[in-house]
């Protein structure tokens, strides 16, 4: 019967709703951030809210098992189609597949987390401005004052700095070794100017 077959696959998907949705809030909760990130608790809702629906119709198609005289459950069984069970089959299909890959890529998952921190990315951005556009602006105050070698000390400290951000963002290198920042290095455009030493 169509009905039994839909009533077993919406069990399956408003399962699958409900770890996703303890997925999200969890780190939410542990990181203090169920109010402040806003899309991550509303997206955590939005599969709460799909779980109780289809949790709700798993309900009503097995209510006659359990004598109920409520018209509600027959009527769902006599009006689940073939069509509607097979999507519900489909989207069983794809909750187990999803839980599949999430066990396959468990030692990403468990290293990134599934939303920003906002205020990680508050302190990213300061750092940025304290320790590279600070030193860039030096660099050419210093240059505009003809001071050539305060501003190549500022150059180099804005250069250092920038490199050690960008490496700590992409999470550094495997057994502490820090990741190259390009796989090819950057290319200047044009010959140095007449006069000046090309090792400099």
């Amino acid at each position: 019967m169509p009905w039994s077959l839909g009533l077993v696959a919406n069990l399956v998907i408003a399962l699958s709703y409900v770890l996703i949705a303890l997925t999200i809030l969890r780190p939410l909760q542990r990181t203090g951030q169920l109010r402040s990130n806003a899309l991550a608790t509303a997206t955590a809702a939005i599969f709460v809210t799909c779980a109780v629906h289809r949790l709700a119709q798993a309900v009503y198609l097995a209510l006659p098992w359990f004598g109920s005289e409520t018209p509600q459950g027959e009527a769902m069984r006599d009006a689940w189609s073939w069509p509607l069970a097979s999507w519900d089959l489909v989207g069983a299909l794809v909750a187990i597949y999803y839980w599949s890959l999430r066990r396959s890529y468990s030692s990403l998952i468990e290293g990134a987390a599934l939303f920003a921190d906002l205020e990680l990315r508050e302190r990213q951005a300061l750092d940025l401005n304290d320790n590279v556009l600070q030193g860039l602006v030096v660099a050419r105050m210093s240059l505009e004052r003809g001071d050539r070698d305060k501003a190549l000390d500022a150059l180099d400290a804005a250069i250092g700095s920038a490199g050690t951000i960008i490496t700590d963002l992409l999470g550094g290198g495997r057994q502490g070794v820090p990741a190259p920042l390009r796989s090819t290095p950057a290319v200047v455009a044009g010959p140095p100017p007449p006069g000046t030493d090309e090792r400099a």
